[in-house]
């Protein structure tokens, strides 16, 4: 039998108002997903189980092959688990077509990974409304520029639209990375080590602006991440192990993002 979630109550600092249950947006129920190599069968994720509430701010932590990229790419569709579903909006993708799980993803979730992935002959405007382009909408319309103008706006690059990658930051060219996966408004912005290629001050920007997306917008994020200073910025961290979540810390959602009780609890669990 397919375990079922809590029910979460809805609070009004984090997820509306009110006090009737909440649905989560997204969830895993006993995913596993093992990859058959010469002589072995490798387990990546062993019978995961989690869900994740609408505008909630989710960090999956673990060292490096806990498995916890290869579970953001199940959660994403990006891959099929081996047994187990997901669901995204009560929608098990697992289920789809190749076509409809890729207009699903298209429609209703971002990515943001370490490489940028910009175009680089196109400029910032042109980068961050790619996804338009893509579906065949034209982004110069004016309902669609203005959600350009706004992710730009959001990710603190206004003044810099038509600067061509080469002549951003590191850090900048992130951040262009982040407005064209929030430009589409999708139901959930997936961030796999989005600092991972950055210095520590270039990080806090890229981690602020994935903040702001959720404070401002409601956004649904779900980060990767090794380090606990980036998994601070969450409202829970899914502390990953072996494939297994090992536990589930509730930081709540804060102004101050300073990774002290989290770093004690990882102590606790000798991480």
């Amino acid at each position: 039998m397919t375990p079922q979630l809590p029910q979460v109550p809805v609070t009004r600092s984090m997820f509306g108002t009110g006090t009737r249950p909440a649905l989560p947006i997204l969830e895993a129920r006993m995913l596993t997903k093992q990859y058959r190599m010469p002589g072995e069968v490798v387990e990546a994720v062993r019978g995961v189980t989690l869900g994740v509430m609408p505008g909630e701010f989710v960090a999956l932590m673990g060292p490096s092959g806990s498995g916890k990229s290869t579970l953001l790419q199940l959660l994403g569709g990006l891959d099929r688990p081996t047994s187990g579903e997901v669901l995204l909006e009560g929608e098990p993708i697992g289920r789809l077509s190749d076509s409809d799980a890729t207009r699903l993803r298209r429609e209703r979730t971002g990515f943001v990974f370490q490489s940028f992935n910009l175009v680089p002959l196109l400029n910032v405007v042109e980068n961050v409304g790619l996804p338009f382009t893509i579906a065949g909408q034209d982004p110069r319309s004016a309902e669609l520029a203005g959600r350009i103008r706004e992710a730009i706006a959001l990710v603190e690059l206004t003044g810099k639209e038509r600067h061509k990658p080469d002549q951003l930051s590191a850090g900048e060219r992130q951040r262009v990375a982040v407005a064209r996966a929030i430009v589409t408004r999708p139901a959930l912005l997936f961030a796999d080590e989005p600092t991972g290629n950055l210095d520590f001050t270039t990080g806090i920007d890229i981690l602020n602006a994935l903040w702001r997306t959720c404070v401002d917008r409601g956004q649904t994020v779900v980060l990767v991440t090794h380090d606990a200073k980036a998994a601070a910025y969450a409202d829970r961290v899914f502390v990953m192990q072996s494939g297994r979540v090992q536990d589930e810390i509730a930081l709540g959602r804060r102004d101050d993002h300073g990774a002290a009780p989290l770093i004690a609890r990882l102590a606790q669990l000798g991480l």
